[in-house]
């Protein structure tokens, strides 16, 4: 049986190169890159620092302006509560999104206990934000935006660049958490005015258990207080002794993402064209969960009508085809997608969406066997559903 692996929105396989670049530095050159009296100390500095440099050459950022994390999801934690404690005397007001990630609206709703105003933006049925909204909910206590480039499990892309120039205008923090974007689509920290960005090293081929947080520091000079101390470790901003490895490897993985974005990107989307394509037009009652246009080409989220989403998984998977109901963050948590509910998604629709998410190593070949896989996945699931047998004898009739 062959095998199929889709759900690269929940992590990637690591790229060879990168976990070539990596080794090196679990044996040979091991050293602490905060001992730099030392030879060993001081090569492990360096690579640190070429990292550094590697991450922001993907972002449009500055070398320093690199705070290495565990992951995005520290990352969104230190962004999100380093600015609320550190700007409280400002204000307590942040607004977020309903469809954001739960690093974000659980770090939020914390934050919420804790005295600050949280504003959830609504979406509309595509998953998209009111930017008019956005200007009017915005007030003198406002201190943060946080909204994603792109939805981890719909893969809608929202307009960072105008939400960067809404919240400069006002002199408000603009937070991105770019984890499904970085590496996948273009970003320019500087032009689109964002002001901190979250990433992770295991989305983009890379390891797991290291991200990265962009903070601005100059025009304007962000400085989040610190979450986790001893050390005084990057900038004061996250105390702990460096993951060298992993750090060398997100930085490899950054470079080569860089190099291969225009043409891959290019790619993926005309995979998953291929793949919603040879659905819809072989089986009815499948809907695609957000927009049509305004998308990366690398995510694909589809509603299965009269099936029920967990068996239609675990079907998939028996036929050696990874796909998840959502994000993996939340896979374990009982209920409908709150993304999917947040965009007027009742229970019909949220329990039996499946996340298609492709990633570099896919071939045609492979998403091929995927098509035939679910077509034949989903005509045993409704072959035993009294809903779609109902359906069909109305359809006979008409």
């Amino acid at each position: 049986m062959q095998s199929v692996y889709l759900d690269n929105g929940a992590t990637t396989p690591m790229d060879p190169a990168v976990l070539e670049a990596m080794l090196p530095y679990y044996r040979e050159h091991f050293g602490n890159p905060a001992s730099t009296i030392h030879a060993y100390g001081l090569a492990a500095s360096q690579a640190v620092e070429t990292a550094r440099r590697q991450v922001a050459q993907l972002i449009g950022a500055r070398p320093g302006e690199i705070i290495w994390t565990s992951g995005a999801t520290e990352s969104d934690n230190l962004a999100i509560t380093g600015i609320a404690q550190k700007y409280r005397d400002k204000g307590n007001h942040i607004i977020t999104c309903r469809t954001e990630h739960k690093a974000v609206l659980d770090t939020c709703e914390y934050l919420g206990h804790k005295g600050f105003e949280i504003t959830y933006l609504p979406v509309d049925q595509e998953g998209m934000i009111d930017l008019e909204q956005l200007r009017q909910v915005i007030s003198e206590q406002t201190i943060l935006i946080s909204l994603m480039a792109v939805n981890n499990e719909t893969g809608i892309i929202h307009p960072v660049a105008r939400i960067g120039a809404i919240a400069r205008e006002r002199g408000v923090f603009f937070h991105c958490d770019a984890t499904q974007a970085a590496g996948k689509v273009p970003i320019d920290v500087k032009a689109m005015k964002i002001d901190l960005l979250s990433l992770s090293g295991h989305k983009i081929y890379g390891p797991k258990g290291v991200g990265a947080l962009y903070v601005s520091d100059r025009q304007p000079r962000v400085r989040p207080a610190a979450i986790i101390h001893g050390g005084g470790h990057e900038q004061g901003m996250r105390s702990g002794t460096l993951n060298v490895p992993g750090i060398v490897g997100l930085g490899r993985a950054c470079e080569i993402c860089r190099e291969v974005m225009p043409q891959e990107s290019e790619r993926l989307k005309k995979l998953a064209d291929r793949l919603y394509h040879g659905i819809i037009d072989r089986v009815d009652c499948v809907s695609l969960n957000g927009h049509r246009d305004n998308r990366v080409g690398h995510i694909l989220n589809l509603a299965f009508a009269y099936v029920e989403g967990e068996t239609f998984t675990l079907m998939m998977d028996m036929r050696g085809v990874a796909v998840s109901t959502g994000s993996a963050c939340t896979s374990t948590a009982m209920g409908p997608s709150h993304v999917l509910r947040a965009m007027g998604a009742g229970d019909e629709v949220a329990n039996v969406s499946i996340r298609f998410s492709l990633g570099r190593f896919n071939t045609e070949e492979e998403i091929d066997y995927a098509i035939k896989s679910v077509i034949e996945v989903l005509r045993k699931a409704r072959e035993i559903s009294p809903l779609y047998e109902n359906v069909t004898k109305q359809k006979e009739k008409t």
